[in-house]
């Protein structure tokens, strides 16, 4: 598969079930192994679904959310905009989540989403974003796209299990996802 196919678009609330479906699944897929299995195991597509449509409905405040589609069907999403130090929003971009289906890691989807976010997120100074510690695959993914860690961890615990975050950050002058 090549991601000449591919289609960015804004995500609609139809998409909102193969949304839920790809960020548990991509949660499952990625974080084996860095989290609590019993806790990959638990997710529930459904519910996510649930809130997922709530929240699009209600319209997150600044929340923009695209999803990759090829050949029809949704195989990715992404969601960014200002970002959050706690519960205020600063002047500074965020990607809040990045997820494939796992069956299209490695076709240029996630690349071209990512080029997608920091295409929109052009006018800001810095966009930044979270990841685990110990994701390895994530942390290359993003630092080929020209992100570095700044030295900001957060700690973050699942079911009594540490598995730290830390903070990555690209500024303005750097346009394309591929560094």
């Amino acid at each position: 598969m090549t991601d000449d196919l591919l289609r960015i678009r804004p995500m609609a609330l139809d998409d909102c079930d193969r949304v839920s479906e790809i960020r548990v699944r991509g949660w499952q897929y990625a974080y084996r192994g860095l989290m609590p299995q019993p806790f990959l195991d638990g997710l529930s597509v459904e519910r996510d679904a649930v809130r997922r449509r709530a929240r699009f409905r209600d319209g997150e405040d600044g929340v923009t959310d695209l999803v990759a589609e090829r050949d029809g069907e949704v195989v990715g999403w992404a969601a960014h905009g200002p970002y959050r130090d706690g519960e205020v929003r600063t002047s500074d971009a965020e990607l809040y989540a990045i997820y494939l289906d796992p069956a299209h890691v490695g076709t240029g989807a996630g690349r071209r989403l990512l080029e997608a976010v920091l295409g929109q997120c052009a006018r800001y100074a810095r966009v930044y974003l979270w990841v685990l510690k110990g994701n390895t695959r994530a942390r290359r993914f993003y630092e080929t796209a020209g992100f570095r860690p700044d030295g900001a961890e957060e700690p973050y615990e699942v079911d009594g299990v540490p598995v730290p975050e830390v903070r990555y950050v690209r500024s303005r002058g750097l346009t394309s996802a591929s560094g």
